[in-house]
């Protein structure tokens, strides 16, 4: 009997304890993202320290989606416009000097060869990514694909 007892009061200790943490910080949680509210969006800051043409990067795993090696604030992707295509569009791409989109970018999930980019792929910088020279937030042991290094 006296072991159930001191098992239920260290377990309202240990949750009183909880509770008192869960107060003092009122219900904010410390993260990569900073001291903010569970129940707010906090808007993204900007790219520190933007890497500025560069040129192209070597990819670290295969299959990787080629990195934007310039800096795009300001360029617009929506709906009606995609300045990434004023580039690397196949019109554009030879007299800009800029990559062309890939192929499989004009195709749609069933493999049928569109005149447009297929909607699927319109929105670029969901995979292409610009790059920053900010240090990692976490320690990374990660080493690329051996046949790419």
């Amino acid at each position: 009997m006296g072991a159930l007892l001191l098992a239920a009061w260290v377990g309202m200790v240990q949750a009183q304890v909880e509770l008192e943490d869960v107060e003092a910080h009122s219900g904010r949680l410390s993260s990569l993202r900073g001291d903010t509210a569970l129940d707010v969006d906090k808007d993204a800051e900007r790219i520190k320290d933007p890497v500025k043409d560069q040129g192209i990067q070597d990819r670290q795993y295969m299959h990787q989606p080629p990195l934007v090696p310039h800096q795009v604030r300001g360029y617009e992707v929506d709906l009606k416009v995609n300045r990434c295509l004023a580039c690397h569009g196949w019109k554009n791409a030879a007299a800009r000097n800029a990559p062309r989109v890939s192929p499989t970018h004009y195709e749609t999930r069933d493999g049928m060869t569109l005149g447009d980019i297929s909607p699927r792929r319109y929105f670029c910088l969901q995979c292409h990514v610009p790059q920053t020279g900010a240090k990692p937030l976490v320690d990374n042991t990660f080493t690329p694909v051996e046949s790419l290094r």
